[in-house]
């Protein structure tokens, strides 16, 4: 039982308004929030960048609440008031820990995700996991009820949810991306750490449970925005295993023969995608690296993924070299000579929200990946629908010092959580220190560096903002735990954490999504309804893919080649000057969990996402062969275009190559293809505004996916429509 009887909870329930009298903040509306155990550990913790998403009392203590607080600063502590916890200071069985609070658009419940229990002894080890729970009664005077969220993902950690506009939940979950627990849980691809498999969607009330995006590295913190589409922070890093570098093998790295159930360590190290991360000599391939945490987009139903609005590297970094060495028309980016319009670099985008008052302005915190427990600057863009990537502009709210941990005068310590309240009110859990994280204490008795409390923002004298006004007067508790091994005691405040305004608000309508005019029209001559089309593509497991023209790129990439030609076929620009690269071939790459860690004899429970040659087979029928091309590719049209069937919820990439299947232009992130998708892109890179021969985004109809079209209908798609219709 995990529920403390009525009267009891009652009473603890007034107990937790002691000494937590109003603050001086007046909020226009209640604030959800909640309090966590002040862990100093900065790697793979509860407070962490990436690896933030699991339950065990060493990477998150135990006796955080969720509590509501009224505008006038009154508090109710609602997990204690409806039962939920342990009263005093040992945490036991019924211990818990909370995490993520969202609002519904009602604004009369919430969601949260808490985990309950600890070990019960000294060397006792146990598994809890993080489960997603709903609270109501968040009325003053009412009684909060809380109840386990029915037909969730279980022996899995769920966070970070956050309702649909059709009130089902899409949430954050390490549940293997195909359900097979042998898989489990999936290594990210830095530091093999367990992270999150991507975002999933919840009917509670049926169980229906569909993967919305497949990440190999992690998504994070997941809201619906005002224009309906799904924003998130996506840790992007597709490049080789670095644990892998190591000529002794010493972390024990190795290939299993599949992901199949049963599938069998090999004694293969081999990885065929990207590039190597440190150049070969003479090779005259540039060693690529990538590491950071951008904002993405889906709609509600997972489909056209894409960093959000198309921003990039070019739009947000600050450098990052070229591919090809012996290619002086290549060169390194540079932000302050690329000629783009944002003045202000920022490298990672986390806990992103939006202003309730102004649609499309959007808060972040940029934080290096170790040492903040993510907390930095806080840094602000305007990025709706309509807004041109190449127009973003990115805004420093608070200081640039506080995104690093050098302390200097204009450093007014580290941020996260920002949150802009209906009525312009700036704020965020904020600690104190300049510098890095770390433990003032021991492992028995620790005392975290940071201190997070909620404050409020002003402009200060150097005419950025900074914390201002504390909204509680600070949440303090006794409690004992075992660590296991350690006991583990802390008299003191809790971190307060993750707030969101508890006020009523219109769900947004899913916006409408026809299939592009390009893609209508190749539906149109081919005479193929889009509805069958997409009907077989949903039975197979499939997605299509289609581009327009791979031979543009914007006019801001000069790292990989843009002198770009399909043998006797388009040439893009026409009269180019320096090298130019004749690309044939469109090759595919699917993400399967095949790599292990920690030696073929013992390894370490778990895979990692390693880039394979598409061998899916609905997908690789359904293109047929490619004579002479490489292994899994597709031709290139002689418009430049292509169009291809690929699996659907797995994260996919791809390259063009040379007619001889040397790669020539590579994509730098995972893409996950929902089944039905037809998906559409100008080009690769993607044109903004104009592409480097100065034309703007390709609206052509693609020849390679009027050939598809034309393959369908002569092999399926007439039986097939007869059927469907």
């Amino acid at each position: 039982m995990n529920r403390l009887p009525k009267l009891a909870a009652l009473a603890l329930a007034l107990c937790a308004y002691a000494g937590t009298g109003a603050a001086q903040v007046t909020t226009p509306n209640p604030i959800l929030f909640v309090t966590q155990f002040p862990v100093p550990n900065d790697f793979a913790a509860i407070g962490s960048v990436f690896a933030n998403h699991r339950a065990d009392v060493s990477t998150v203590g135990r006796g955080g609440d969720l509590y509501i607080r009224y505008g006038n600063g009154t508090l109710r502590n609602l997990t204690r008031e409806a039962g939920f916890g342990e009263a005093g200071e040992w945490q036991l069985a019924n211990a818990i820990a909370v995490r993520d609070p969202a609002v519904h658009w009602s604004g009369t419940r919430a969601l949260f995700s808490m985990t309950i229990g600890a070990p019960p002894a000294q060397y006792q080890y146990t598994t809890e996991f993080w489960q997603l729970y709903e609270v109501t009664g968040l009325g003053l005077g009412e009684t909060a009820v809380i109840t386990k969220v029915p037909n969730q993902p279980a022996n899995a950690h769920n966070v970070m949810g956050t309702y649909a506009s059709d009130g089902q939940i899409i949430f954050v979950s390490d549940r293997p991306h195909n359900g097979q627990q042998h898989l489990y849980p999936q290594h990210d691809e830095y530091e093999s750490t367990p992270t999150p498999t991507g975002l999933w969607k919840l009917n509670p009330a049926n169980g229906t449970l569909r993967l919305l995006q497949h990440s190999p590295s992690g998504s994070f913190d997941p809201i619906i925005d005002s224009f309906g589409r799904v924003l998130f922070t996506r840790w992007d890093h597709l490049q080789r295993d670095q644990q892998n570098e190591d000529p002794n093998n010493e972390p024990g790295t190795f290939n299993y023969t599949s992901e199949a159930p049963g599938s069998t360590p090999t004694a293969s190290r081999a990885e065929v995608f990207p590039e190597p991360r440190i150049a070969v000599q003479g090779s005259g391939v540039e060693g690529f690296t990538i590491n950071h945490f951008f904002p993405w987009q889906i709609r509600q139903d997972g489909t056209e993924e894409e960093t959000l609005n198309h921003l990039g590297r070019h739009e947000l970094h600050t450098y990052f070299n070229h591919s090809f060495s012996a290619d002086p028309n290549l060169a390194d980016f540079v932000a302050e000579i690329s000629g783009r319009n944002n003045p202000r670099a920022a490298f990672n985008f986390l806990q992103l929200t939006e202003n309730p008052s102004l649609p499309g302005e959007y808060f972040a915190i940029d934080a290096p990946e170790f040492n903040t427990h993510a907390a930095g600057q806080i840094i602000r863009m305007n990025a709706g629908p309509s807004v041109n990537p190449a127009n973003v502009i990115v805004d420093y709210i608070t200081h640039p010092d506080t995104e690093g941990t050098t302390p200097t005068p204009n450093h007014s310590g580290h941020y996260r959580n920002p949150l802009m309240l209906s009525n312009g009110l700036l704020i965020a859990a904020h600690a104190t220190a300049q510098g890095m994280s770390g433990n003032a204490g021991t492992r028995a008795n620790p005392d975290a560096i940071y201190k997070f409390r909620l404050r409020t923002l002003s402009t200060q004298a150097n005419t950025f903002q900074g914390a201002n006004l504390a909204l509680t007067t600070g949440l303090s508790r006794t409690v004992r735990y075992w660590d296991p091994d350690v006991q583990v005691n802390y008299t003191g405040e809790f971190w307060e954490l993750s707030p969101v305004e508890v006020v009523a608000r219109t769900a947004p309508a899913v916006p409408a999504h026809p299939i592009p005019a390009p893609e209508q029209t190749a539906f149109t001559q081919r005479n193929v309804s889009p509805a069958a089309f997409q009907e077989y593509l949903r039975q197979q497991n499939l997605a299509v893919v289609v581009m327009r023209d791979v031979t543009t790129r914007d006019v801001l990439d000069r790292q990989q080649p843009f002198n770009l030609r399909v043998p006797a076929g388009r040439q893009t620009p026409l009269n180019p000057t320096g090298t130019v690269y004749d690309i044939g071939h469109m090759q595919f790459f699917q993400g399967d969990l095949i790599r292990g860690i920690g030696g073929m004899a013992n390894p370490t429970a778990g895979r990692r996402v390693l880039a394979q040659h598409m061998h899916e087979a609905a997908a690789l029928a359904g293109n047929g062969t490619n004579p002479g091309g490489p292994t899994a590719s597709v031709p290139i049209a002689s418009d430049g275009s292509v169009a291809a069937y690929v699996p659907a919820g797995r994260a996919m990439t791809w390259q063009t190559t040379a007619p001889n299947g040397t790669p020539v232009v590579r994509e730098r992130f995972w893409i996950t293809f929902q089944p039905g998708e037809v998906r559409a892109c100008d080009g690769c890179h993607g044109v903004n505004v104009q592409s480097q021969s100065g034309q703007p985004a390709s609206q052509q109809v693609s020849q390679a996916f009027l050939d598809l079209l034309q393959r369908w209908n002569n092999e399926v798609g007439i039986l097939f429509s007869n059927g469907f219709e």
